[in-house]
């Protein structure tokens, strides 16, 4: 897993350019899921997830996945679950001081987001973690607030 998630940090740009293209088929989706139910595709949609994050991230399904800001480092794999950059502990050569063994994920995700079109977006401050939403899916929760967001047209103009 460690060295699946090492080389996707590596590929950092490949992985934000299939996000980009996959975020707005999902929303696209949404009037589906509305009708469905986003209680009842929960499920589903959340298996998918694990799956797919899972074997490239290593993603713990905090529910509020941060990948594209965090040059596809997932900050969940931080032994002290830091959200906003390295502790002051990281070592010398780069590695954790609680698993030396393990490249600092900050580490990783800097080196990543240096490779991404959109890389700077690692200055933005994260909140912390809502444990409320552990165990859910990220994808719906995006899905949900960028449908229901308010986009502008090219004239000016707000539409839906």
């Amino acid at each position: 897993m460690y060295r699946v998630r090492r080389w996707v940090v590596r590929h950092s740009r490949f992985f934000e350019m299939i996000y980009r293209g996959f975020e707005p088929v999902l929303v696209k989706l949404d009037p589906v899921f509305r009708r469905l139910g986003h209680e009842r595709i929960e499920a589903p949609v959340r298996s998918v997830e694990k799956a797919v994050k899972g074997a490239l991230f290593d993603c713990r399904m905090c529910g509020q996945c941060v990948l594209s800001s965090t040059g596809m480092s997932c900050p969940m794999n931080c032994p002290k679950s830091l959200r906003n950059g390295p502790c002051g502990g990281v070592r010398a050569n780069g590695h954790c001081e609680v698993k030396p063994e393990m490249m600092c994920v900050w580490v990783d995700a800097w080196e990543g987001s240096r490779r991404m079109k959109h890389g700077d977006s690692i200055h933005t401050v994260q909140f912390p973690v809502d444990h409320r939403l552990t165990g859910t899916s990220s994808w719906l929760r995006v899905v949900r607030q960028l449908a229901a967001t308010p986009t502008s047209s090219a004239n000016g103009e707000t539409t839906k």
